[in-house]
């Protein structure tokens, strides 16, 4: 059934509604459905309020993240200057600076703060009023934002309240029908901000494990099982020697950090070449760098995939010096290297999925990646890799049976030399 256009046409408005929207409040509400920066929606909200009559001097604000490196990200807005981003780590939970902020005290339960910085004797009992007064601050008040859900701004993580705060210069600070409107304000900025800072941290989440292509791509609706595509890439596969003995001898939290430490060193080099981590397997890595027929086609890709080795094997042989100072001993791995098409997509159970690779080039990796040991060499590349690398040192180490493949392959190796601290 279909709706009658006449009938929606003869729907009665109310001209008279109740309903009032202040401009600022309206603007909250009137995105249609899009996306915007967040520093772009501070921004404007803040302009709002100046426009409505607001005299402020300074508007800030914090946001959640769900990043392994970033607790929040702040946002100030300076009038004349505009909009400030600054990320904050984990750690910030334990700085002073922190805990001696309006923020600390919102978040363990403050109903608001607020301190007249023009007023002979005020108490200067938070880091920042100093800072405000110099800039000619005559008035501040922070406010607390509540969420709806996800992970909340508190310090010990109970609630879930973030903040934000106003400053102003002008003599005699706000007034009372300003702090009113405000407060009457918080629920809906802290709502807007909540959608936005939603759509943030799945962003970082599926980044975070995903990678970042195929973030991009389950964030624009590639999530169905099945669905795969071809790409050509190098193909990047390394793990760890000794690594099962080592856990053995070690307890899991130094297992943890030793792990930590070795794919901090492979995966840097990687992403600076423009490859994508695709997994951790165990004490292993699988990345690709994908072909782009536009910048250089396979050759190009390869040079990356080889020159992020090079630059891997310069990061691990200093990680082993902070080692040999702790009397550890050093880490080795072994590392493959090949180039051909893989299918690249959603594969798994039909509510448990994982985003990777698979086809006959990632199988033919993971052959040439178990000779490593046999040959005791720690890079061995594929005649396929190797012809598109001819220009770089790479030796012939002749020709190998490969389990599950029929015939010998020619493996590849690199010079001692080209491999920082490799005897």
């Amino acid at each position: 059934m279909t709706a009658d256009p006449a009938a929606v046409e003869r729907l009665p408005s109310w001209p008279d509604s109740r309903l009032r929207l202040t401009p600022a409040a309206r603007w909250l509400l009137d995105h249609n459905g899009e996306v915007m920066p967040m520093a772009e929606l501070f921004e404007g909200f803040c302009r709002h309020l100046v426009d409505e009559g607001l005299p402020l001097l300074r508007v800030s604000t914090g946001l959640p993240s769900m990043h392994p490196q970033t607790y929040t990200r702040g946002f100030s807005w300076t009038r004349g200057q505009g909009v400030t981003v600054v990320t904050r780590g984990h750690d910030v939970r334990e700085s002073p600076e922190y805990l001696n902020s309006p923020v600390h005290a919102i978040h363990m339960g403050a109903a608001a703060v607020r301190r007249r910085l023009d007023i002979p004797g005020v108490p200067l009992d938070f880091g920042v009023l100093p800072d405000l007064i110099a800039i000619g601050a005559t008035d501040y008040i922070a406010l607390p934002m509540r969420f709806t859900q996800g992970p909340g701004m508190s310090h010990d993580g109970s609630a879930n309240i973030s903040f934000m705060s106003f400053v102003t210069d002008r003599p005699g600070g706000f007034r009372p029908e300003e702090l009113s409107y405000l407060m009457e304000l918080m629920p809906l900025i802290a709502l807007r901000l909540e959608l936005e800072a939603a759509r943030g941290m799945t962003r970082d989440l599926l980044t975070t494990y995903l990678g970042s292509g195929p973030a991009k791509r389950v964030l624009k609706g590639d999530f169905m099982r099945g669905r795969g595509y071809e790409v050509e890439a190098a193909i990047w596969l390394s793990d760890l020697r000794g690594f099962t003995a080592y856990s053995d001898r070690h307890n899991p939290q130094e297992v943890v950090t030793t792990l930590d430490s070795y794919f901090d060193a492979m995966s840097g080099p990687i992403q600076a070449h423009d490859g994508e981590v695709l997994k951790f397997i165990g004490d292993g890595l699988l990345a690709i760098f994908r072909v782009d027929p536009d910048s250089g086609g396979r050759a190009a890709a390869c040079h990356r995939a080889l020159e992020a080795a090079q630059q891997a094997f310069a990061e691990l042989h200093e990680l082993n010096q902070g080692r040999a100072i702790g009397g550890e001993p050093p880490l080795k791995i072994g590392l493959a290297l090949h180039v051909g098409r893989v299918v690249f997509g959603n594969i798994g159970a039909k509510d448990r999925l994982d985003f990777t690779v698979i086809g006959r080039a990632v199988n033919e990796v993971a052959r040439v990646e178990a000779m490593t040991k046999v040959l005791d060499r720690p890079v061995l590349a594929s005649a396929a890799f190797a012809r598109e690398v001819s220009d770089c040192p790479i030796e012939s180490l002749g020709f190998h049976g490969l389990r599950g493949v029929q015939e010998p392959q020619e493996l590849f190796g690199l010079p001692a030399h080209c491999l920082a601290g490799y005897e």
